[in-house]
């Protein structure tokens, strides 16, 4: 197995690759503008280095399809401008540049499926690609049981891991690949570059299908700028002083 990949399915900085079907997770167009409201003065840079680094991703990879995995916007109960503005303009990058666009249901999506039928597109619960099932994981499927992939791809928990030097905390975002159960599953960084994610080292899960799960015996593959580290097991990681 090369050292990209997990379960066959190759990574590509914060992005997996299967043949030629691109898969991304949690973008949260319009996150910028819900913390605005909050009061914290974010500038708007996220929409402009989404694309960037996309079109970098388009540039190494021969995908001709992209499965969005879930929480394309970010308010739960309506769509801001800001939302509105950057989601028409994405679904219209690619369009540009992919020849099929899925986009899965997160549960930030409640708005997701009105945008989708203005651009001609279908919101899926979940979506099959040869031998894995991708799914947003913020709720298990009533028929997960009978699905017969081997693999399952979630995003939802936007994992990073911290690396720590003294009192000072470097998170970088990572891929976890473990056993529930009979299936393998894949969890998805988040594609936005406002915060890195939950250091699964330290914070819960929150995806039902990881809940009871221990997750000592989950691999970490950290990603940053394309290049892709695997770390090892939590558990190893977790006994790790520095």
């Amino acid at each position: 197995m090369k050292t990209n990949e997990i379960y066959g399915a190759e990574i590509v900085d914060s992005a997996l690759l299967i043949k030629d079907c691109l898969i991304i997770s949690d973008i949260h167009l319009g996150y910028e503008y819900a913390l605005n409201r909050e009061g914290f003065m974010i500038p708007r840079f996220q929409y402009k280095k989404i694309i960037a680094r996309l079109k970098e991703i388009i540039g190494t990879s021969n995908a001709s399809k992209i499965i969005v995995n879930g929480d394309l916007k970010h308010e739960f109960g309506k769509i801001n401008k800001q939302e509105w503005d950057e989601v028409m303009d994405f679904i219209k990058f690619l369009k540009e540049h992919f020849d099929e666009i899925i986009l899965i249901k997160g549960n930030h999506d409640n708005f997701t499926g009105f945008i989708a039928e203005k651009c001609d597109l279908e919101v899926y619960e979940n979506y099959s690609v040869e031998n894995y099932i991708i799914m947003h994981g913020d709720k298990i499927p009533p028929d997960f049981e009978e699905m017969k992939e081997n693999t399952v791809i979630i995003g939802h928990e936007h994992p990073s891991i911290g690396l720590r030097s003294g009192e000072r905390v470097e998170k970088v975002k990572c891929f976890l690949n473990g056993k529930v159960n009979d299936k393998n599953f894949i969890v998805m960084p988040s594609f936005n570059f406002i915060t890195e994610g939950s250091d699964c080292l330290q914070q819960k899960t929150i995806s039902p299908f990881l809940k009871d799960v221990s997750l000592g015996d989950f691999e970490v593959f950290a990603v940053e700028n394309f290049e892709v580290m695997n770390f090892g097991k939590i558990k190893n990681l977790l006994n790790i002083k520095i």
